[in-house]
């Protein structure tokens, strides 16, 4: 028996372990589907390549088809390994906007503004570059700049700012996000610094925290109204693990609901379809997806400059022995070294589109490559506007979950989407691209009226990897969680992860589901820090 069982040691449940068995008179138990991190590519920042495509450590799913995108089914890779997706992802350092978390409070989740959560950001945070009241220093989690970015980095920036956007140094502020400039990562020494290293590493040696790896949660075990432990299939064989304080689930804005459901939380009229014995009538479980929907504008680069160079078979092995020995070179590039957020129209509070520049031509989550040597803006919608859902197809707990995005029903999504392709234009026609600058191969010259866009975007989009919103934290009758992340109705259960955030935020969220995690454990423990104290 353990005083807290905490489902999924990925971007939250790391955090947890970390912070609650910091109390050597509390036993955590850390559950894991996935195995431990050894696989040698989680390590080296340019393996996210190798990865994101992989089903090594990657539960490889698959949206529904979708009806605004052609009937498509989107690829979704999120991690199933220690660390979760924060061992697979991009790396980028990103907060979001000041107005994010405003936004949260003004709708009832009392203690998520801005100016309360800053504090839980900065706590995790040893940010080797900027230290001010904005950013921590020795906390677990390092934050780096890149020491060695592609040549082409610096071009674009200059393109940027002759494009009319301002030259941004630090993305994290809250307030200033409007402009372009290089993105930090979660990287110490050149290496990926996810939350398995970062704090599962700092927690090394604590007996009373158990992490128990490749154990997939099938049900929390509900007794009289109150979560009391969680059954595990490990090895083939069924298990409980029994928790006396709290089950807490950490599982991700897809395994958390589905977890939910299939313990008979969620819509009665749903679960009573699937035969599942309803124990919470709770409507909102799995519902308000919200998702990242990002599309890439491509160009051809005549300089042997690009990380495109590298694709060779030599190129290649070069690339990975310099790694190895020396932790230099574009192996210890995670790729998305620049970028920043332009407005699709004047007038808003806040920019609504992000976009990354990289040195190459890869698409379809690298996958694939066009051929040639180039580069690329990838861009999307910070605030998008349609809602989707995850469900489930039967009671098996094994199964994959149904996961329907729903992406561009919102009309407004596709035409801010449409901008960006025309932002992306004007950024690569930039006479500091002058030499740099081939030919457009993706959409292409030929694409160039609204309506030729908006084809390529429905034919070519693709996820950006920030799922959130499907136990959305509230206080109205379709929240699935308080603003003190208690599961409504019952006693025992909370859900810690990006799956809580009313909307999503303008930006990466793995960043900000670290900081949740962080709040959480305060929540539970029953301390709290005040208001901007650790940014003081």
């Amino acid at each position: 028996m353990f005083d807290y069982v905490i489902v999924g040691a990925g971007s939250a449940g790391c955090v947890l372990a970390h912070r609650l068995s910091a109390d050597p008179t509390v036993k955590v138990a850390l559950l894991e589907a996935g195995s431990r991190d050894w696989n040698p590519f989680i390590h080296m920042p340019t393996g996210m390549k190798v990865l994101v495509g992989g089903k090594s450590v990657n539960w490889h799913f698959e949206t529904e088809p979708q009806q605004h995108m052609g009937g498509r089914r989107l690829f979704w890779p999120r991690g199933k390994v220690l660390g979760g997706s924060s061992a697979i992802n991009g790396m980028v350092y990103i907060r979001g906007h000041r107005s994010d978390y405003d936004s949260w409070a003004q709708s009832g989740c009392r203690g998520w503004s801005w100016d309360e959560v800053l504090p839980y950001f900065t706590r995790s945070e040893h940010n080797e570059r900027l230290s001010d009241q904005f950013h921590g220093q020795g906390g677990p989690l390092n934050v780096q700049d890149f020491a060695q970015p592609n040549p082409l980095v610096d071009v674009f920036i200059k393109a940027g700012v002759e494009a009319g956007l301002p030259h941004t140094p630090d993305f994290n502020d809250g307030e200033h996000l409007q402009g372009v400039g290089t993105y930090q990562r979660t990287c110490k020494n050149n290496r990926r610094w996810s939350t398995a290293r970062a704090f599962l590493g700092a927690s090394e040696g604590r007996t009373n925290l158990t992490v128990i790896t490749k154990a997939q949660a099938t049900r929390v075990i509900t007794k009289a109204g109150r979560a009391t432990g969680v059954e595990i299939m490990r090895a083939g064989k069924r298990e409980v693990i029994g928790a006396s304080r709290e089950v807490i689930l950490a599982g991700g804005a897809v395994n958390s609901p589905q977890l939910l459901l299939l313990s008979g939380i969620g819509p009665a009229n749903d679960l009573h379809g699937l035969g599942i014995p309803v124990v919470q009538d709770l409507p909102g479980v799995g519902r308000n997806l919200q998702d990242h929907l990002g599309i890439g504008l491509y160009y051809e680069c005549p300089a042997k400059v690009s990380y495109d160079e590298l694709m060779t078979p030599w190129g290649q092995i070069s690339t990975l022995a310099r790694y190895w020995f020396t932790r230099k070179g574009a192996g210890a590039s995670h790729g998305f070294e620049s970028g920043g957020y332009a407005s699709s129209r004047p007038g808003l509070e806040a920019p609504d589109l992000q976009f990354f520049y990289l040195s190459s031509l890869a698409v379809d989550h690298g996958r694939q490559h066009l051929g040639g040597k180039g580069s690329q803006l990838d861009f999307y919608p910070v605030r998008p506007s349609s809602r989707g859902h995850i469900g489930l197809h039967s009671a098996d707990p094994l199964a994959h979950p149904l996961i329907q995005p729903n992406y561009l029903e919102a009309a407004d999504d596709l035409e801010v989407m449409v901008e960006s392709i025309l932002i992306g234009r004007e950024i690569f026609a930039a006479k500091a691209f002058d030499g740099y600058r081939g030919r457009e191969v993706r959409p292409g010259p030929d694409c160039s009226s609204r309506e030729a866009i908006r084809t390529y975007i429905r034919t070519k989009a693709e996820t950006a990897y920030h799922p959130v919103g499907t136990a959305r934290m509230g206080t109205d009758p379709m929240a699935v969680v308080s603003p003190d992340l208690k599961v409504h109705g019952l006693d025992g259960l909370r859900v810690v992860d990006a799956s809580i955030m009313p909307t999503v935020v303008s930006g990466n969220t793995n960043a900000p589901t670290i900081m949740i995690a962080e709040k959480a454990s305060d929540m539970i423990l029953g301390s709290g820090l005040p208001m901007r104290a650790a940014a003081e």
